[in-house]
């Protein structure tokens, strides 16, 4: 039977969790071991229920892992689990690993050479600026950018890394087949043919509040060092930092103004101790275990349209090229392109971060 149905069957096997999977694996080593075990082997297992060890002793596969293999390749969607040689090797020492990750694209091995970029989805100008410009100086220095795709930080931490023509994974809260928020769609392609986006949450998982905190310790596990960037005094950019330090991450943050409500929680943390940094390269300085590559790419925030326009597609491609010199009002542009005005006025807001739109007081819009 193909591995995959295997990890399936476990995840779908009552009462049994991440834990108790990473002591079966620890105990048999593989899924197909686990299967095949006899349920007095099964009981020396801690945690394991005798309900759950005779649901695995029973266990026969049905056409429903037929039907969800199926609908995984017809996506393009691995599934990649504790026992593959492509797990990232940083997720898997932390206490509670996924058992299995949902993957589209790839993960590569600079998976290893990760830092985590989140924080608050009502974020500042102030902060998506310096998010996208870290995210983007770490990509071009060799670095893969986590995040977890939220509104905010977290899209401006994607696009950061993609303007360095880097790699950045997207860890999500909902099911691999769901693009959440909606208007990240052309993100999200970006992501995946650029890096990966992962989940633990099966099919159809829809983005319950609940999700986040489960999905964030997935984000700081992936990573060498977690960047706080503007976080109100609770929040999951805080949860996230919690996490990094209980996996023995480095936890970084990113100083705002004390008049800030956004950033009460960052500056929270330097008093905690957090490493206060407000570049890439402090960053990079208290990572000397890593070998730095020279920066030999043009940072494309900094090069201007004639190296960004590659990465644009879709709806974004459209704007731009839309866009000259001279200045557009906001009007004009709803009229020529017949976007509705909230969905023109987000990818104005990315294409303004990722350097390539200017944007003057009135709404009036150029191409950089």
């Amino acid at each position: 039977m193909d591995e995959r149905h295997l990890w399936l069957a476990l995840r779908a096997i009552p009462h049994v969790g991440n834990v108790t999977i990473r002591r079966l694996i620890d105990y048999f080593g593989t899924p197909a071991r686990i299967f095949s075990a006899r349920l007095l082997d099964l009981m020396q297992v801690e945690g394991l229920s005798r309900k759950s060890a005779q649901a695995i002793v029973t266990f026969k596969p049905g056409p429903d892992l037929k039907i969800k293999i199926a609908e995984l390749d017809a996506m393009g969607v691995s599934l990649v689990g504790l026992t593959d040689p492509d797990y990232p090797a940083n997720l898997r020492r932390i206490h509670d690993p996924p058992a299995a990750l949902y993957v589209r694209g790839e993960l590569g091995p600079g998976t290893e050479r990760a830092v985590a970029i989140v924080g608050s989805r009502e974020a500042t100008n102030y902060g998506l600026k310096v998010a996208h410009e870290v995210a983007r100086d770490l990509a071009v220095n060799g670095l893969t950018v986590v995040s977890g795709m939220a509104r905010g930080i977290d899209s401006a931490a994607h696009q950061g890394a993609l303007a360095g023509q880097g790699r950045t994974i997207a860890v999500l809260g909902t099911g691999i087949d769901i693009v959440y928020p909606p208007e990240n769609k052309l993100l999200f392609e970006k992501i995946r043919r650029h890096g990966a986006a992962i989940t633990e949450f099966p099919l159809g998982t829809q983005p319950e509040g609940r999700n986040f905190p489960i999905r964030n310790r997935i984000i700081s596990g992936l990573s060498l060092g977690v960047v706080i960037v503007e976080a109100a005094p609770t929040g999951g950019a805080l949860i996230t930092a919690r996490q990094a330090l209980d996996q023995g991450r480095e936890v970084f943050a990113i100083p705002g103004s004390v008049h800030s409500f956004k950033s009460a929680g960052t500056n929270d943390l330097i008093r905690q101790g957090a490493k206060l940094v407000e570049k890439a390269q402090h960053i990079l300085d208290e990572l000397p275990y890593l070998k730095m590559q020279t920066p030999t790419r043009a940072i494309a925030a900094e090069a201007g349209p004639e190296v960004s326009p590659p990465l644009l597609d879709g709806l974004e491609k459209v704007i731009f090229d839309s866009l000259g010199p001279d200045e557009v009002h906001i009007d004009n542009l709803l009229r020529q392109l017949n976007i509705p005005s909230p969905e023109l006025l987000s990818i104005l807001s990315r294409l303004e971060i990722e350097g390539l739109v200017g944007q003057l007081p009135g709404k009036r819009f150029y191409r950089k």
